[in-house]
Parts: structure tokens; sequence; C-alpha cells
């Protein structure tokens, strides 16, 4: 039988951002919006950790993709339909943490702040795989 990894738990690896322009990619992560969390909302690739779906769907939530944020929810916690706010203007994530959620997990938990004009959200997360993919499950607002 396979041993099973420790439980990982990291501290914040990257500070708040602003909202990327046109060749940068929003989650913060260096490089374009293309190379990165493009990719996966064009269905090119999959998310091979949690805390890339949970980066990627903040990049959803920027780039207005509904689609994409209803493709990646768990089916046991996806609305039927999601309407989002235009007039959020998301401009900043920070990864507070992570736990599990690496190739060899099959859920894991990305603690972040994602900062909008006017305030922040801070959410901890849940994931589960779902057919060898990464889903979002729900999350808790510490503090709230």
């Amino acid at each position: 039988m396979a041993r099973r990894p420790a439980r990982t738990s990291r501290p914040a690896r990257s500070a708040p951002r602003p909202t990327a322009g046109p060749s940068g990619c929003p989650c913060g992560l260096p490089g374009s919006y293309d190379a990165c969390c493009g990719r996966f909302h064009r269905g090119e690739a999959v998310a091979p950790t949690a805390e890339r779906l949970m980066r990627s769907r903040y990049s959803a939530f920027v780039r207005g993709e509904a689609e994409y944020l209803l493709r990646t929810w768990h089916p046991r916690t996806r609305p039927a339909r999601l309407d989002l706010d235009p007039g959020v203007r998301w401009t900043g994530l920070e990864v507070l943490a992570t736990e599990d959620g690496t190739a060899f997990h099959s859920a894991g938990v990305v603690e972040f702040r994602a900062s909008y004009r006017g305030g922040a959200l801070h959410e901890r997360s849940r994931f589960e795989r779902v057919d060898g993919a990464w889903t979002y499950v729900d999350g808790d607002f510490p503090g709230a």
C-alpha cells in the first residue's frame, strides 16, 4: 500500500498585486494570461493543484468567465447558474496558506485574500478532485 504524504501547510508565497494588464495574468503569477490561467479557461489544460485552481478561478472572476467557474465547481455544491457583478473590480490576490492539494492528494484547502475596489474577501476554500480534476467545493470566511 502506498504511503500517503504528510499533510502540509505552507505560508503565503505571494503578495497582493494589482490586476494585471492585457498581457499579464490576474492571478499574480509571472507570465502572460494566455500561458497561465488562460489555458485553463480555454480547456486546454487542467489546474495541477488546488492552489492553481483557486488562482485560475480568481482570474475567471476578474475576466467574467462564469462558464469556467461553473465547470470547476464540485457537482454536489455547484449552483444552477452564476450571475457575476460587472461592477466589482478585483485588484489583487494574496495566497495566505495551503494544506494538501497537490498531485498526491484528493483534497486540499487554500486560504486567500482577494482584494477589490472598496474591500477584500478572505476565504478558506476547500477543493476535491472529481474524475482526476480539481474542483472548488465550498469555503469559510475566517473572522466573519
